[in-house]
């Protein structure tokens, strides 16, 4: 419920979906979710029918994905996320992506951005200094996945999916990864607040 140019950031994630055609959410509450029930309610003023399932703090993502599914989610496919992301991922391309390669599980990747300066050294000259550059050659998800309904089957009771779910489907090879090169960021500070709000008036969110 962080404010963002003067609305929850969770209101920017909705309006984001609704533009991607998406109609139906399910949100997981854990810690003051009340406030979010009350803010948002059942989603009609935003185009949007919305649900909630409520799961405990201790249960981590594994227990909010999981309950949130069981109790909600029929459909084979369905997009699920972090609650704190901002992107402008087209869903369309994501799902059409995550058909053709028949994945149990497709992760929305970009770039690494450095939050700090990055020094090229030669020895101790330095010959390159880039400030809180994209570095290509490492990639990180960004919080954005489709699932298919069979993911359930590789949930624990608790934990955190990051380190239990997407492991073992990627010793299996049903994790596959759609490369994203658009905008993106996780708002966890202060500092990521201010750039999160010139990020929106910038592009139009």
């Amino acid at each position: 419920m962080v404010e963002i140019a003067g609305k929850p950031l969770l209101h920017w994630v909705l309006a984001w979906l609704r533009r991607n055609e998406v109609r139906r959410v399910v949100i997981g509450i854990a810690y003051k979710g009340e406030r979010i029930v009350q803010h948002f309610g059942d989603g009609k003023s935003l185009g949007l029918r919305i649900l909630y399932s409520t799961h405990t703090v201790e249960g981590g993502t594994a227990e909010g994905f999981r309950l949130a599914i069981e109790r909600h989610v029929k459909d084979e496919t369905f997009l699920a996320m972090n609650g704190d992301e901002l992107t402008d991922v087209r869903m369309q391309e994501l799902a059409h992506f995550h058909n053709q390669k028949k994945a149990t599980a497709t992760v929305a990747v970009s770039p690494l951005r450095s939050p700090f300066g990055v020094v090229d050294l030669d020895g101790s000259d330095v010959v390159a200094f880039r400030e809180k550059p994209r570095i290509g050659s490492v990639q990180v998800s960004i919080g954005v996945y489709t699932f298919e309904h069979q993911i359930l089957d590789y949930f624990p009771q608790t934990g955190e999916i990051e380190k239990s779910v997407f492991p073992r489907l990627a010793a299996e090879r049903k994790l596959k990864a759609y490369r994203h090169e658009g905008f993106w960021m996780t708002v966890n500070t202060l500092k990521d607040l201010g750039e999160a709000e010139k990020e929106l008036c910038k592009s139009g969110f």
